[in-house]
């Protein structure tokens, strides 16, 4: 038996596909100035954010194409969807963050560091890239937040506990990014104010190294999340409460033999049970109570869009004859 996905799920999408574009284009607006102002400064804090923007556009055209990917239907080849798409797309993102943005710059903070010759040339002009940037990074993350608290009133749940068990991989992927963005605005800006204070170079590719902590932190948290849903996370504790409680709601379910939860994408969830039914039911109320079970598992959880029932009557009895008892 299968239930169409519910309405949120386009709206969702919708949501995540402007805030996605937003945060892509106060990301290119703050590459860019920060690459010119990295080559005119010579800031090696500021190449290493450049870098960081860069990973940021990246990784927004990842999602993008998730996005765009993930809402095809269903095939006979792939007969759950491609919700599992944007969990693909993101860990690609993680990877684009570590290897485009990390590397680039605890490589550059690095070698500024063995080298030795690193000054800077024009410190002002570099502290106003950073300002443009901490502003275009504040607009992105009021975006996605705003996004976030929509979703959380809607969940009945809070901004922070929504932030931590969301399935949107966009959401959650712009708001890290955005936030490692002002964190690293913010070294950047620590690493030139202690160069001027200090005269000594090392501040600022100290600064640049630190950045780069922080996306490997990023990425590592990105790509985790990614894994585990493209592994088969099942649903959280409290669903799978709330879908046992609808089975033991039912008189007629003797028990609840077995039940299965995967997420097929962020609104998504498959829920496939082996129910032991009473004897006394007729095949046509053995589909009733089937499809009034799936109406109720959807009223439940609104995510569950797959639901598989695997009904038998006497299963106890059966196995007690197996066993010779």
């Amino acid at each position: 038996m299968v239930t169409t996905a519910v309405p949120r799920g386009m709206i969702r999408a919708t949501e995540s596909r402007r805030t996605v574009l937003v945060a892509l284009g106060a990301n290119l607006v703050i590459a860019a100035a920060k690459l010119v102002g990295a080559l005119l400064s010579g800031s090696k804090a500021l190449l290493a954010e450049a870098g960081h923007s860069l990973a940021d556009c990246l990784n927004e055209t990842f999602l993008l194409v998730a996005l765009w990917r993930s809402r095809r239907p269903a095939t006979s080849r792939h007969p759950f969807g491609f919700g599992k798409e944007q969990f693909f797309w993101s860990l690609l993102a993680a990877v684009a963050i570590f290897v485009t943005g990390a590397v680039v710059a605890v490589t550059e903070g690095v070698r500024a560091l063995v080298v030795g010759e690193h000054r800077l040339s024009d410190v002002p002009l570099a502290f106003g890239i950073l300002t443009i940037a901490a502003l275009a990074d504040g607009a992105s993350m009021f975006r996605v937040v705003s996004q976030l608290r929509a979703e959380a009133r809607g969940a009945g749940s809070t901004l922070l506990g929504h932030i931590r068990r969301t399935t949107d991989p966009t959401a959650r992927t712009v708001l890290l990014e955005d936030g490692a963005g002002l964190l690293g605005v913010a070294l950047a800006a620590l690493g030139l104010g202690l160069h001027q204070l200090t005269g000594d170079p090392r501040w600022d590719a100290a600064a640049s190294i630190a950045v780069g902590v922080v996306l490997v932190g990023i990425a590592f948290e990105l790509g985790r999340d990614s894994k585990s849903l493209l592994l088969g996370e099942g649903a959280y504790p409290d669903e799978v409460a709330a879908l046992r409680a609808v089975f033991s709601s039912h008189d007629d379910v003797v028990d609840l033999v077995d039940m299965l939860t995967m997420r097929l994408g962020p609104d998504s969830l498959l829920v496939a049970a082996h129910i032991d039914l009473a004897d006394d039911l007729s095949g046509a109320e053995v589909e009733l109570l089937a499809d009034r079970i799936e109406r109720e598992l959807t009223a439940a959880v609104p995510t569950v869009s797959q639901v598989f029932l695997d009904p038998a009557r006497g299963l106890r009895a059966v196995g007690a004859r197996a066993s010779g008892r």
